[in-house]
């Protein structure tokens, strides 16, 4: 079973998606004319290896420098509108973060280790009551094809709070946001202080984010202090980080799913605040490598229909915007879908892959307004009503999964 509670998925069954690869709603409104930046000289053509394909576009993500994102008099507005405007890929990332590479490396590096912990030990560690949204997970998810999803396993946890409440009516209520952590305290020890350390940054940086993201969005249209990005995170007690593993796999499994373009991660849009990213790590048999096919990867597909490569580098922390920060805002911040293509071909094979989201979203209990015009998830949010974060994502759930009994 996939983590909607973090990720939204496409309605596959659609006409849109089979027509057009992916589900983008009809509703959704026109975008403006595009900035004074000019999208295509961003854009590069890469040759990808193991593909008679026509090659897609390559796009390097838009970028900031820590020291400029941490001033909060600069203005960084017209970065913000090219990375998460309308027009943008929804993404940015930002350079020369403080202890960011060692902090990344020093997780990563567990990540094959969790992995191989004996089976009775990772049974210990699962949750089912969260629908597998705390503790280890592999298998639950499902692919595309409706298959469980075998190629990964995943491990979540709250990197800043480990029990959010007592209250158990809350726990019960919203147990993929309320529940405990479940770290391997015994197993591997290790995993508790890097898990932290690397969400702790990330969440700091992506506040720093969230700051700008509310100067931009405050030129357009009236809200409230308490109403920004950067509030609504910052009393958030539902954050939640996500440690995966890529299995090694043999070169027919990769020849088999290699094609796909989302073969590794199915297509969504993240259903969240704000994602915070790193970027992937490879290893064959414990030894560090680069990518071994530079077709894999994160591929978006943007307002206009096109779908692009977006790269960045291995020492920057990427974001991307999702779906409740583009109802909030309105429209002037939007999210997109991606999804994640597997390597394939000989080099590709015995390869592991090891990465860290980081999940930032509002409180259980945070009032989200929805106006007339929201278009995302129409069919289950009343005209001008509100609901909280957590009745929104529990409605998510009931429609892509199956209602709690």
């Amino acid at each position: 079973m996939p983590s909607l509670l973090y990720k939204s998925l496409t309605d596959y069954n659609s006409p849109l998606f089979r027509t057009q690869f992916l589900n983008v709603s009809a509703a959704s409104p026109p975008s403006p004319p595009p900035p004074n930046w000019n999208l295509s000289c961003r854009i590069t053509s890469q040759s990808m290896s193991c593909s008679s394909e026509t090659p897609l576009p390559t796009l390097r993500t838009v970028t900031i420098p820590y020291y400029e994102l941490k001033d909060k008099d600069a203005d960084l507005s017209l970065k913000i509108e090219e990375g998460f405007g309308p027009n943008g890929l929804g993404i940015l990332s930002i350079t020369d973060v403080p202890e960011f590479p060692s902090l990344r490396r020093n997780l990563l590096c567990l990540s094959s280790r969790l992995a191989a912990l004996p089976e009775d030990v990772k049974k210990e560690l699962e949750d089912p009551q969260s629908r597998y949204n705390f503790g280890w997970s592999h298998g639950k998810e499902q692919l595309e094809s409706g298959k469980p999803d075998l190629l990964k396993g995943s491990f979540y946890a709250n990197p800043l709070i480990d029990v959010p409440t007592n209250d158990t009516y809350l726990i019960q209520r919203y147990p993929s946001y309320c529940g405990a952590n479940i770290w391997p305290l015994a197993a591997l020890p290790e995993l508790e202080v890097a898990f932290k350390a690397l969400g702790k940054l990330i969440f700091d940086v992506g506040l720093m984010v969230a700051y700008h993201c509310d100067q931009y969005v405050s030129r357009g249209m009236k809200m409230r202090k308490d109403e920004g990005l950067e509030q609504i995170l910052l009393r958030s007690r539902c954050h939640k980080g996500r440690l995966l593993y890529y299995f090694p796999a043999q070169l027919s499994n990769h020849e088999e799913n290699g094609d796909s373009m989302s073969s590794w991660c199915g297509w969504h849009t993240d259903h969240g605040s704000l994602t915070g990213l790193t970027c992937a790590m490879f290893k064959r048999n414990d030894v560090e490598i680069s990518c071994p096919d530079s077709a894999a990867g994160l591929y978006i597909r943007t307002r206009s229909g096109e779908i692009v490569k977006a790269t960045f580098g291995e020492n920057e922390i990427a974001y991307q915007i999702g779906e409740t920060t583009e109802i909030l805002s309105q429209g002037y911040l939007c999210a997109t879908p991606h999804g994640v293509r597997a390597p394939k071909g000989k080099e590709a094979s015995g390869v592991d892959r090891s990465t860290f989201a980081l999940f930032m979203q509002p409180d259980w209990d945070e009032k989200l307004n929805f106006s007339e015009d929201v278009y995302i998830h129409k069919e289950l949010i009343p005209s001008n009503d509100s609901l909280t974060f957590g009745e929104y994502s529990e409605m998510l759930l009931d429609k892509y999964y199956h209602k709690k009994t």
